[in-house]
This record gives C-alpha cells, structure tokens and sequence, in this order.
C-alpha cells in the first residue's frame, strides 16, 4: 500500500471515528428532516400562537392571554435560526459544545445578508452554514487540551464564514425561485395549480425531502400557497380514505392529521397506490385556484392537514369568516376524500391494486 493509500485510508478511518458520513442521504434526508422540525417548533407555531392572539385581541381587547399569546409566538418565530441550527447539530449527532455553538451559527446563516445581496439567508442560509459549522467543529473535538475554547471557536468561525458568503445566495436564490413560482401560478393558475399541487403533495410523502421546510424557503405564498396546501391535503387525507377499509379510524388519524410517509413502505411494494392520491392532487390545484381562489402561507402551504396547521394558516391568509371555513373543509378534506376514495375504486375494480395495499403495520 502506497503513501497516499494509506493517508487516504487514515483520513477515512479519522472520519469514523469522528462520525463524520458524507453521504446525500446524511445531509438531504435527515437533515432537511431536522429543520423542518425545527421550523415547525419555532416559526410555524410561533405564527399559530400570534394568530391565535391577535383573534382573541379582537375579540377580548387588553386581554392578557392574548399578548401573552402574541410575545410568545413573537420570539419563537425570531428563534427559527437557531432551532434549524439545534435540531441539524442533535441529527448530526455533534458534542455538546458544538450543539450549543450551532444554535449562533443557525441566527448568523438565518439573518446575515451582503455582498451586494440585501436578502437574508433566511431558513436557506441557516440549513447550510449549519451543516458546516457542525461537521468542522466535530472534526477538532475533543482533539486538544483547550477544547471548550477550540471547539465552539471553530464550529463558530467556520458557521461564520459560511454564513456570511453562501447563507444570503441561498436566500436570495430561494427567494427568487419562489417568487417564478408565485409568479407563474397567477400568469397561468390552471396550468402551475396542477404542477405545484402534485409536486408539493409528492415531497410530503416522499421522505428525503421536507415540503414544510421547502415550502418556507422558496416563500410560497398567495395562490400556488393555496395549490400546494391541497396537493398536500390530497396525499394525506387521499391516503386515509383510501386506507380505511383496512386501516379503520386509527389509521385514518395517523395518516390524515399525522403524515402520509407512514404509506412509503407500501408503496415502495406497490407503486400503483399513490395514483389514488396523486391524481387527486392534480384535481384539487385547479379547483383551489380557479374555482376557489384560496390563498395561503409559506408556513402553512407544505403541511398539508397535520395537525391542521393548513386549515389555520389557511384561514389566517384568508381571514375567517363562514364561507371560508366551507371552502378550507371542501376544498382540503371533503373533496379529496371523495375524488381518492372513487378513484381508488376504479382501480380496485380493475385489478390495479387491492385494500390489502394500504394496511400500516402499525395499526
């Protein structure tokens, strides 16, 4: 074995033992996991809590609860970068000292912008100068004598820099990305409804990537808000309808207000089920954009009907009222079971797929 094969095979063996894995999976699947826990921890209930506040101020004027309410939700939703930060250093299993120095590096990648770029980094920024900040502060810890001062200096100076040169690209190119998206669903609603409503409702169920953190980072908003929310809604409550024949009121919980991954399994055994659901979502784009004009958040817009953050923000971004609250229920949950339920039906008739395809093992 030559020199370099052996440096090599040391560097290996250094990252082992450093639990340092660079692969994909490590950095887009559970990571991105991670923040979009962290997002809906911070920013997406902080948001609930200041809606819920604001409500009650209306109605109950100097009332306690409600700036209680509206505080709370305020600094949550300041403490998204640091959240994206924790929850990225805790899935990259880090050390306590590098832990604790992420949740800094997650506030300098959310809100550093310059060279020449106003926008900040935003969740975008935050994502990446984490994932730097914690693999370089694993690489020195515990590796010297000095290692309170080295390791958080470390983990900080490289956030840092990381940070300041990549967070505002990512959040100006997030932002632009989101602002075609919205853009093209009012140039052409029918046609980008259909688009963003199967793709958003896809990513919810497809476990690599995270449709809520998506969904905040590109800002969807207004319409394709709206067609993202009932392609979500469409997996989710298409799958729980689909399902409850075998799966009963259980099932239909963990699937409809909990997540349609828990399906992944059985689809990777039989594909043909998540037709039922797809088509549904490329039904429910059009018809909640063209027919019902509904609108939504960028925090509400990847959540589909878990734990019915969709319905609230939808109702948020509309402003209740009756006939609001008729729309949400159609247009997220009746509909979508009806449509799923009749196409899946079809296709139980013609052999495509069986009950027995959707049973959860959990249930």
């Amino acid at each position: 074995m030559g020199k370099t094969e052996q440096k090599r095979e040391g560097f290996k063996a250094f990252l082992e033992r450093k639990n340092i894995v660079i692969a994909p999976r490590r950095y887009l699947h559970d990571s991105m996991s991670a923040m979009g826990v962290a997002l809906f921890a911070s920013m997406v209930i902080g948001l609930i809590f200041t809606t819920i506040g604001e409500q009650l101020a209306l109605l109950w004027e100097g009332s306690v609860v409600a700036h209680f309410l509206i505080v709370v939700g305020g600094f949550a939703i300041n403490m998204m970068g640091p959240a994206i930060g924790i929850a990225i250093a805790f899935t990259l299993d880090a050390p306590m000292l590098v832990v604790v120095a992420t949740a800094a590096v997650g506030q300098m990648g959310a809100q550093f912008s310059g060279f020449g770029i106003e926008t900040q980094g935003g969740p975008g920024g935050a994502f990446i100068a984490a994932i730097f900040a914690v693999e370089f502060g694993k690489l020195v810890s515990k590796e010297t004598k000095l290692d309170t001062i080295v390791t958080p200096a470390v983990t900080l100076i490289v956030g840092g820099i990381v940070a300041k040169f990549a967070g505002p690209f990512v959040g100006w190119l997030m932002e632009l990305l989101g602002q075609v998206v919205n853009a093209s669903t009012n140039w052409h609603p029918f046609l980008f409804s259909i688009i963003i409503s199967v793709v958003m409702g896809l990513l919810l169920t497809f476990p690599p990537v995270s449709s809520a953190a998506f969904s905040i980072m590109l800002g969807l908003s207004g319409l394709a808000a709206g067609a993202a929310t009932a392609g979500c809604c469409a997996q989710m409550i298409g799958f729980a309808a689909c399902s409850y024949k075998v799966n009963r009121f259980p099932g239909f919980v963990i699937q409809g207000i909990g997540t349609s991954m828990i399906q992944m399994s059985n689809i990777i055994k039989k594909p043909a089920i998540w037709i039922p659901p797809t088509l549904t979502a490329a039904i429910m784009g059009p018809i909640s954009t063209c027919v019902f004009h509904m609108t939504n958040n960028p925090e509400g817009a990847g959540m589909g009907t878990s734990g019915l953050v969709g319905q609230i923000m939808a109702l948020s971004d509309m402003g209740f009222s009756w006939s609001v609250l008729g729309q949400v229920l159609l247009v997220h949950i009746v509909l979508p079971a009806i449509l799923a339920i009749t196409i899946n039906r079809i296709m139980i008739r013609m052999g495509i797929v069986e009950y027995e395809d959707y049973r959860l093992a959990v249930v």
